[in-house]
């Protein structure tokens, strides 16, 4: 590429402003797309196609399937999302829809494809502009859950959990010498919470460091220490996930964020807000989380399919893979 050929920003929030009008809901043809876009339809087409690799009416069709799909595997009538789609007469949309995905809207109707290991409702495309779900669906202890896409403490708390879960699936690789071996002398996060040198610290960190908040949340007595080896760890990670999300949901549910509780097991005492607390776990839980992952690598463990992204693993949950 030339120095003349690279984007402006200029470029850049032309194309945005593009690419707006074809997804907007006010329009349905490029005709309406282009007025929307002040431009005439030629130039919007070319200019849109030039810098997203797809025209304009293709990809507004694209998006409205990949909507559809989703639509679909939630229950929604193909009669309902046919109309809704834009498209006049159910035949049409089946065909079209069948075209793209390579199967019937009656099979993606039948089945959801976050639970039950279905298909995604993205198709393939030429850049990265995809239909996202608005919300998310999640299995817990054998119950799918949805919750708003747009809840970011929901995310980030059901994140962190899912994480060290398949972190802790990950360590199961690891033997004895490997789990306690000493890889980074000297290390701790806190002046009061004791060394980070091993796998094995670590992720007694990682999995137990929940257990005190939650006892001071609840009004309980100290937690015993947490169990040394993996499969004890796990064991206690299964247990503490339930109780950690109905927390952050009865925190939500009050909006209590910023109710204050004695912390008694400290000495002295001490007190926080519930906001306090949350951050605080999320963030060093963060810390851990990478630092488990270079030492599973140090480790000889391979833990490249494990990609620490929240984006990453909110699409697989939300149906976008």
């Amino acid at each position: 590429m030339t120095t003349s050929d690279t984007p402006t920003p200029g470029d850049r929030d032309r194309l945005r402003e593009l690419l707006e009008a074809v997804l907007s809901d006010e329009h349905s043809t490029l005709e309406e797309m282009a007025t929307g876009a002040y431009s005439s339809p030629f130039h919007f087409s070319r200019q849109v196609s030039r810098g997203a690799g797809e025209s304009p009416v293709a990809l507004r069709r694209r998006v409205l399937l990949e909507r559809a799909a989703w639509l679909l595997q939630r229950g929604r009538t193909v009669t309902e999302v046919a109309f809704e789609t834009g498209y006049e007469s159910v035949d049409g949309f089946a065909r079209a829809f069948g075209r793209a995905f390579g199967f019937s809207p009656s099979r993606a109707a039948s089945e959801r494809a976050q639970s039950s290991g279905g298909h995604s409702h993205w198709l393939p495309a030429p850049n990265g502009i995809h239909f996202h779900s608005p919300t998310a669906l999640y299995v817990d202890s054998g119950t799918p859950t949805v919750e708003s896409a747009g809840d970011i403490v929901m995310l980030m708390v059901r994140h962190d959990l899912d994480d060290v879960d398949a972190l802790l699936d990950a360590a199961k690789a690891v033997d004895d010498a490997e789990w306690t071996r000493r890889r980074l002398p000297g290390h701790q996060n806190l002046v009061w919470s004791g060394p980070e040198e091993s796998l094995a610290q670590v992720f007694s960190h990682l999995v137990a460091d929940k257990l005190p908040w939650l006892a001071t949340i609840e009004g309980a007595d100290t937690p015993p220490d947490p169990p040394p080896d993996l499969t004890g760890l796990v064991e206690l990670h299964r247990q503490i996930t339930p109780r950690w999300l109905a927390l952050i949901r009865d925190i939500r549910r009050r909006n209590a964020w910023q109710d204050s509780v004695i912390d008694a097991l400290c000495d002295p005492p001490e007190s926080f807000l519930l906001a306090q607390i949350v951050a605080h776990v999320l963030t060093f839980s963060t810390h851990r989380r990478q630092l488990a992952r270079w030492m599973l690598r140090d480790a000889g463990v391979d833990v490249a399919h494990l990609d620490p992204d929240p984006i990453t693993w909110h699409r697989k949950h939300s149906g976008g893979f």
